[in-house]
């Protein structure tokens, strides 16, 4: 009983939407770590669900949380807590390929593999990477235009060969 309502609950989670990038749930995104039925000491049945945020001081996470809650409790689960998880910290390699292709369906790039780090990021500007592919037309012939895209998590790109601006998804 108790793993049929803990797969109820994360089949729910796992469908709800990214605020700034609804083309992705939040499982896709891979900052839903888990979630989890337990009990309280009365015996109330209380869902946890675990969220990570994709970088420092994400203006998404409180929606997110509000959007699992909201989501569960409509599901039939009238306890409900969100954690938010920190170690480690999420990386746009956790983006599933179901992700990835939402994202170039929307026109977006999606990120290459993240950079590979021990220890602390060190605050210093690292080497250059290569731009990405334009997500229309598939060309290699893009140019950085902005760091900053709609959030903070994208940079903006055009393609020299079709002229289409477009979104890139950061490694992060």
């Amino acid at each position: 009983m108790a793993a049929r309502r803990a797969a109820e609950a994360a089949e729910v989670a796992g469908r709800v939407r990214d605020p700034e990038m609804p083309m992705l749930t939040l499982a896709d995104l891979g900052v839903l770590r888990g979630v989890e039925v337990t009990h309280d000491a009365e015996g109330a049945e209380v869902v946890v669900a675990s969220i990570t945020p994709t970088y420092t001081g994400c203006p998404a996470m409180k929606t997110m949380r509000d959007d699992l809650v909201h989501r569960l409790r409509e599901a039939g689960f009238e306890r409900v807590e969100v954690r938010v998880v920190l170690d480690p910290p999420w990386s746009s390699d956790w983006i599933s390929e179901r992700g990835r292709a939402a994202l170039r369906a929307a026109g977006l790039s999606p990120p290459g593999p993240a950079p590979r780090r021990s220890g602390p990021v060190l605050l210093t500007l690292g080497p250059k990477r290569a731009a990405p592919p334009c997500p229309r037309c598939g060309s290699a012939d893009t140019r950085l235009t902005s760091e900053f895209g709609a959030t903070a998590c994208k940079a903006l790109y055009r393609c020299a060969a079709c002229l289409e601006p477009f979104e890139h998804v950061k490694e992060i």
